[in-house]
């Protein structure tokens, strides 16, 4: 079964991680998924990474999906403003869910520094790139959710509560995802279309993989360095739970909240692709993290 068939998708920070696992899980429930990111074959971003946004597309369309994939900048109001043109004039001619995974602070954050000791120039770039980008993509989307009636708007984030995460632009950036969706489903709840955020625990993206030097294949070998690791999981895993959310015919019941992939998989039944469980928030409080 298909439960997503014959939606349309936008996965605004698609390239690779969280993002790309949402649209490809997007895809394998039946939907069309625009992938969109600023990194693209022969020209990759600032970040310096190898994924692209074509690549994305292809894995969407393997997964049983249709994958679209559209180079955009979303802290460019006019890039964004074009894209969600060439979405209202497609032959779908509109938008069903809408997911906010801007990121792109990754050599911005300054661990270990307070914030008047640090680069003031980074900490507002971080705010540009994953606060500002989301309420841009947002608002040139919802009128195209607001034409379907009903619909489902995602801020992914690092996180399901508004407590301090080790750096003050990176924690800001993290608990405004969590109340922009708060607050759109404040608004958005008297036109039946619901918001909410969504956290994976540790999360085993290509990123971290190459942080620790291994691969997917050889992961716990990780542990060597850091402990935790073993408690990681695939970005699938919030891919996955996301996806039979989006599906749930509860979904105006579970607007405005922050969920998490091992609440997900507790609800929903979730596997992760390597067959296991992780529950980072039991292990976390447990681990006294």
């Amino acid at each position: 079964m298909k439960p997503l068939e014959g939606k349309v998708a936008l996965v605004a920070g698609a390239t690779r991680g969280a993002g790309r696992a949402i649209a490809m899980m997007l895809g394998a429930a039946g939907a069309t998924v625009y992938v969109t990111g600023r990194s693209v074959r022969g020209a990759p971003s600032d970040i310096g990474r190898k994924e692209t946004i074509e690549d994305t597309a292809e894995l969407v369309t393997e997964q049983g999906g249709r994958g679209i994939p559209v180079q955009v900048d979303h802290t460019e109001v006019s890039q964004v403003k074009a894209l969600f043109e060439t979405v209202r004039q497609s032959p779908e001619g509109g938008l069903d869910i809408l997911v906010n995974d801007i990121w792109g602070g990754e050599k911005l954050t300054e661990w270990g520094t307070p914030f008047w000791g640090g680069s003031l120039d980074n900490a507002l770039l971080m705010q540009r790139r994953a606060v500002h980008s989301h309420m841009i993509t947002s608002y040139y989307a919802i009128p195209l959710l607001l034409g379907r009636g009903q619909g489902l708007v995602v801020e992914v984030t690092d996180g399901y509560d508004y407590r301090y995460r080790g750096n003050l632009p990176y924690s800001l950036t993290k608990v405004s995802a969590i109340h922009l969706a708060e607050a759109l489903a404040a608004e958005l709840r008297p036109h039946g279309i619901a918001a909410i955020s969504v956290t994976p625990g540790f999360l085993r993206s290509e990123e971290m993989l190459d942080y620790f030097g291994v691969a997917e294949s050889n992961w716990r070998d990780a542990a060597k360095q850091e402990p935790h690791f073993l408690q990681s999981e695939t970005p699938f895993y919030l891919g996955r739970g996301l996806a039979a959310l989006a599906s749930d015919p509860d979904l105006m019941g579970k607007s405005g909240k922050a969920f998490t992939s091992w609440g997900l998989s507790d609800e929903y039944g979730i596997v992760d692709v390597d067959g296991s469980r992780p529950h980072w928030g039991r292990y976390a409080a447990e681990q006294g993290l």
